[in-house]
């Protein structure tokens, strides 16, 4: 694959001196929506962790935009939307602030000027939350919480978005919001890596899905016709997630 935005060659990985990732290669390349699907505890959540430097590695590397992880600084260019269901939860910020937080990476001394603000209206006009900008986020439903989480990585302009279970527990209509805004950001040539159980509404987008089991890479291809317990052996969508795909709360995207 010529220019990737991602690669993990061999890569490792522990959560509780447990074993979740075992040696898994993975590339997503430019303009490219990859994504990572399968069952509770196969450590989907761990490896998109992992690329972010959330997981340390026990083996392995990640390159990031062709350089390695571990030198890596230019965070402006990536967006991550954490799983809904443990992110910014509890948070006594309006809508509009925690959007602005994903502005701060290019922010000039952590202050917002008119381009930063401009961005963040941008951002909430696209999944459509821009009447909801001074609400608490603590008012909001499942389905506008994750809305504003997408447009809070959205804010920051982002060539390569990482997305972990963006539609889970959110209602139809703003699956369609995300689906519409996700497939905006692919047609301006953004790289995306998601985090799934099922396709559902994004299916039209996805170019290739890689099927992690127990840590290991058991697809990599064109996604599966159907994916759910009957396509993909152990599949399942009980939620919450195990501890393999837990996220602590996180604010930001390094925080």
């Amino acid at each position: 694959m010529s220019d990737p935005v991602i690669t993990l060659r061999k890569v490792t990985a522990e959560l509780g001196g447990r074993p979740v990732l075992r040696g898994i290669d993975l590339t997503v390349g430019r303009g490219e929506v990859v994504a990572l699907l399968g069952a509770n505890g196969s450590g989907k959540s761990t490896a998109v962790r992992s690329i972010i430097g959330q997981v340390p590695l026990t083996g392995g590397e990640i390159e990031i935009f062709g350089t390695p992880r571990r030198r890596f600084r230019q965070w402006a260019r990536v967006g991550y939307v954490p799983q809904r269901t443990t992110a910014a939860g509890g948070v006594p910020a309006t809508v509009a602030e925690v959007v602005s937080s994903g502005r701060l990476s290019r922010a000039r001394f952590g202050l917002l000027r008119k381009a930063d603000r401009d961005a963040v209206g941008r951002a909430l006009d696209l999944v459509g939350m821009a009447d909801r900008a001074k609400d608490s986020v603590d008012a909001l439903s499942g389905g506008q919480h994750q809305r504003v989480l997408i447009a809070r990585a959205l804010a920051a302009e982002p060539e390569l978005l990482i997305m972990d279970e963006p539609m889970a527990g959110v209602d139809l209509a703003s699956q369609e919001i995300l689906a519409a805004t996700l497939r905006e950001q692919v047609a301006t040539g953004a790289s995306v890596l998601l985090v799934l159980h099922e396709l559902g509404p994004l299916e039209p987008l996805i170019d290739r899905a890689v099927v992690l089991r127990d840590g290991c890479v058991l697809h990599d291809g064109p996604p599966p016709k159907a994916v759910g317990q009957h396509a993909l052996p152990g599949h399942d969508h009980v939620h919450p997630h195990s501890a393999a795909d837990a996220e602590p709360i996180r604010t930001g995207l390094l925080s």
